[in-house]
């Protein structure tokens, strides 16, 4: 009896279907709880200098709340998106703003002298922004299927992919934007294994190019902020004042800063643009040292979650684009700092998650959004 009421209860078990694995909510929304973390911090910060940063407006307040939520709604619906999905889509979005690019370049809005815009009649559009994605996502994708290190005819049609866009970017002229758009694409050529011999021609090559770049391709106004940055003093009241300013509200901050909304220099209008592209000397003259440190290690928490996510990548076109993204919030932040506080050319670029921005804080949102997507798919894969 013992023996048959065993037997049968092994075959009750084996008549059972097998339970599926129960995978965890934030894997199923593909979000990353870390990451999510870090960014809210960031928010809260920002919130809190923009505040004092645009004279106690509350609508530029409530305008930056909206903008935030927008860029956290493109992360989680790119999040949702699979990589093999960016990977064929990559090609799509390469041609589509090299086209839009193009378009500027004929029928662009010209604004402060710039030809940078497609008036769209309800909105304008700065394809070049498309391009912070859409180059890493293009590297990526044609490097997903090469070896390590990879063949040098591929590399020279890579640096050819990268060099269109960006000459088209530098002659509208935005050299700023022609700057990022070109480091994130040599990061990601690097990424993929690029050797140190390409990367000593490639110092070589911008070398030479420095002077072709003043002569032939920078207007009087770059030229002029390169000669501000090297002696501000020259034109104190002129070119020179935005830095002068910047860097007065810096170091008055001291260690622990004169007090959330007791800024001088951003209270009393001497600082230009507090609320974006200075957003940082605020942050500095009101909070002081302390202030720059939390900064830095919420900072610090959101690019080593990326470098894990980056680490534990599975794929070619996962480690390249993740690791892309990665690395370039690192180098804008540096940007932006290293320009207020006087030891870079003014080129104009926000503070990432901190400056006030509709555009950027998007771009940034489905950054995020696809670092968040190439984890939790592995995950998810792990759990099915």
């Amino acid at each position: 009896m013992l023996l048959a009421s065993k037997h049968a209860k092994d075959k009750s078990k084996l008549d059972m279907p097998d339970m599926e694995p129960k995978v965890p909510l934030v894997i199923r929304w593909h979000l990353d709880i870390p990451l999510i973390i870090g960014l809210l911090m960031c928010l809260c910060m920002s919130l809190f200098v923009l505040y004092s940063a645009s004279g106690q407006h509350i609508d530029m307040l409530e305008r930056q709340v909206m903008r935030t939520s927008l860029a956290f709604l493109a992360m989680i619906i790119t999040a949702q998106v699979p990589p093999k999905f960016m990977l064929k889509f990559a090609p799509i979005a390469y041609i589509v703003s090299l086209i839009l690019l193009i378009m500027v370049e004929l029928f662009g809005d010209i604004s402060k002298g710039a030809q940078r815009w497609l008036d769209l009649g309800i909105m304008r559009l700065q394809p070049s922004e498309f391009l912070k994605l859409a180059m890493p996502l293009t590297i990526a994708a044609f490097f997903s299927r090469e070896t390590i290190p990879p063949r040098n005819i591929n590399i020279v049609i890579a640096f050819i992919l990268l060099a269109m866009p960006t000459v088209l970017i530098v002659l509208q002229p935005d050299l700023g934007t022609g700057i990022l758009v070109a480091v994130s694409g040599f990061i990601a050529i690097f990424l993929a294994g690029l050797s140190f011999w390409w990367l000593l021609a490639a110092c070589a090559g911008g070398a030479i190019a420095l002077p072709i770049m003043w002569n032939y391709v920078l207007h009087d106004y770059q030229k002029q902020r390169v000669l501000t940055f090297i002696n501000p003093e020259s034109d104190p009241l002129g070119a020179g004042y935005h830095i002068i300013q910047s860097k007065i509200a810096i170091g008055s901050g001291g260690i622990y800063g004169k007090g959330w909304l007791q800024g001088s220099q951003s209270q009393l209008d001497f600082l230009p643009e507090p609320h974006t592209d200075f957003i940082f000397a605020v942050l500095a003259e009101e909070s002081g040292l302390i202030g720059f440190i939390i900064l830095m290690l919420i900072y610090t928490f959101i690019i080593s979650r990326c470098v894990y996510i980056t680490l534990h990548t599975r794929s070619n076109f996962d480690r390249i684009l993740a690791g892309t993204y990665t690395f370039t919030i690192p180098f804008y932040i540096f940007i932006n700092i290293g320009m207020v506080s006087g030891i870079l050319p003014v080129v104009g670029v926000p503070l990432p998650m901190i400056s006030y921005g509709g555009t950027s804080m998007v771009i940034l949102g489905i950054t995020f959004g696809a670092i968040m997507s190439i984890h939790t798919h592995r995950k998810q894969n792990f759990f099915s």
